[in-house]
């Protein structure tokens, strides 16, 4: 499944800090922004399948389903 998100990136000193707008706590640095877009990629995934890890667990009276939401730019 391919989804898409919104990275931010801030030069500060020698390094790029990025972060994923729609996902709190998402967020890295790297020397270049090709560095920080790689870093942020993996954090982003790691994110998304703890986040997922988490809920499976949460009990079995639980359902999931796929919703859409438009966000205004």
């Amino acid at each position: 499944m391919k989804r898409e998100f919104t990275a931010v990136y801030q030069k500060l000193g020698k390094h790029v800090v990025a972060w994923i707008e729609e996902v709190p706590g998402v967020n890295t640095q790297g020397r270049t922004t090709k560095e920080a877009r790689e870093n942020l990629k993996e954090a982003l995934q790691l994110v998304l399948e703890t986040n997922r890890s988490l809920a499976k667990g949460r009990g079995v009276d639980s359902r999931r389903e796929s919703i859409q939401v438009v966000i205004p730019a």
